[in-house]
């Protein structure tokens, strides 16, 4: 018998549990169905690298809601379920090591990401993990516990908070990143402040050296670069994701230039009934008002939401995001949104940069530290870019007020005008991010 569905979600991940959840509270007589490969739903893997760190005693800390929450709203939430065939209404579903048919009116396509791995022999050895999901998680846990000097490939957001998190439980951590600076989300002169404050953590910072080999017997026991050799007892390779496209083509569906799928403000992609949501669909960067791809949890959430309004029969949009995010490196918060310099240039604008350095409180008030923030605008029209802030408190409020004024359009003199809050046991009375804009007034050719 052929199990029939309105609406079928293939990835129980943060986009896809929200979709189904809006569609149940929108519409309670639909019948929907979530196939996720992996034995959780609703989970954080953001949490991961935090995981390691003993920050959370059991991997189920990293769920936000169990699959019975989901079920008790009506939703037929199928676990360790691998979809391994889509075409217009029909879904073949491996679930307990059997294969099943399945019919679906419309479909949400909410696969997420996947481990983009880099061309290096030796990633089968065993010792080597990647970390995507909550059971990838636990593997690495487990497999770290006697590991004394581990290794990271890649020197993004991931890879540096599993170094820091390393760190923390007492390893050696040694970082090879390919490209002359760690985050290549930062702007070189931004970055720097982030290695130096790995380094002087401990940890061992390899750039500009490319991985070639893991080699070992049965388990990984040294890294080989174009520069040198290197033994390690554990290895993470954390060198990005590429969005997991396999069933969007199967069913024809468009493909966008990032590679992930093309989607309408309405998440609709270009087979009628299909929608895409999460790590798997592009959206509009608000800066440039091009596609572009954002695999970050806020973005998947709100892209879930309005796949799954749309799919109930309302009518919602996602006007698209700016590409906000924040990470800490041990005592360094370290925040971006917008567009880097050279990403600015790319597109055509003609970026002007300032960076300033001060103090997150007054002088005479304890406890400040010291800010850096990096303000980009256009030299012809005066609007805001992007920005990148680091320092020891006070990031994340900044860069959201930075996001917000990016994603309506802001100009540097909107921002040295906005009313932003004082006391001193916050800011000064002169907020960085308006110091910043005031130094930028001047750099446009204003008056200081």
């Amino acid at each position: 018998m052929v199990e029939k569905y309105d609406v079928i979600v293939v990835g129980g991940g943060p986009a896809g549990m929200t979709a189904a959840s809006r569609i149940k509270r929108l519409k309670p007589s639909a019948r929907v169905a979530v196939f996720e490969r992996s034995g959780y739903v609703s989970y954080a893997p953001c949490g991961l690298p935090y995981y390691l760190g003993g920050f959370a005693e059991s991997i189920d800390w990293l769920v936000h809601y169990t699959v019975d929450v989901f079920r008790r709203r009506g939703i037929d939430v199928f676990t360790r379920a691998e979809v391994v065939e889509v075409a217009q209404g029909y879904a073949r579903v491996r679930v307990g090591g059997e294969e099943k048919a399945f019919e679906w009116s419309k479909l949400i396509l909410a696969t997420g990401a996947r481990p983009r791995l880099p061309p290096i022999r030796g990633l089968g050895l065993e010792g080597v993990f990647t970390l995507r999901t909550l059971e990838d998680g636990e593997r690495a846990k487990r497999g770290v516990q006697s590991a004394q000097r581990v290794a990271v490939i890649g020197g993004g957001y991931i890879g540096l908070e599993v170094a820091e998190n390393l760190k923390r439980v007492g390893k050696e951590v040694v970082v090879f990143e390919i490209l002359p600076h760690v985050m290549p989300t930062l702007d070189p002169d931004v970055a720097v402040s982030v290695e130096e404050e790995l380094t002087r953590n401990g940890v061992e910072l390899h750039l500009g050296e490319k991985v070639v080999e893991l080699a070992g017997g049965d388990k990984v026991e040294k890294v080989i670069t174009d520069k040198g050799e290197y033994k390690v007892d554990a290895v993470f390779v954390a060198t990005g994701v590429a969005p997991e496209t396999e069933l969007a083509k199967q069913l024809g569906v468009k493909l966008g230039a990032t590679g992930a799928v093309q989607v309408s403000k309405r998440m609709e992609t270009s087979v009628e009934n299909v929608y895409a949501a999460g790590d798997a669909a592009e959206a509009i960067n608000l800066v440039t008002g091009k596609p572009d791809w954002f695999p970050l949890a806020p973005v998947a959430n709100k892209m879930g939401y309005v796949a799954g309004a749309n799919a109930a029969g309302l009518s919602a949009e996602f006007p698209g995001a700016v590409g906000t995010a924040i990470t800490k490196v041990f005592n360094l918060e370290v925040g971006r949104t917008g567009l880097t310099e050279e990403r600015a240039r790319k597109e055509g604008f003609e970026p002007v940069s300032v960076k300033v350095e001060t103090a997150t409180r007054p002088r005479y008030y304890p406890g400040g530290s010291r800010i850096t923030v990096k303000l980009i605008a256009d030299r012809r029209s005066g609007r805001l870019l992007g920005g990148q802030i680091v320092g020891g408190e006070g990031v994340l409020a900044r860069v959201n007020a930075l996001a917000t004024l990016l994603a309506k359009g802001g100009t540097v003199e909107d921002l040295f005008f906005a009313d932003l809050a004082y006391a001193p046991p916050f800011a000064p009375v002169w907020d960085p991010l308006v110091l910043a804009a005031r130094v930028m007034i001047r750099e446009l050719g204003g008056a200081e």
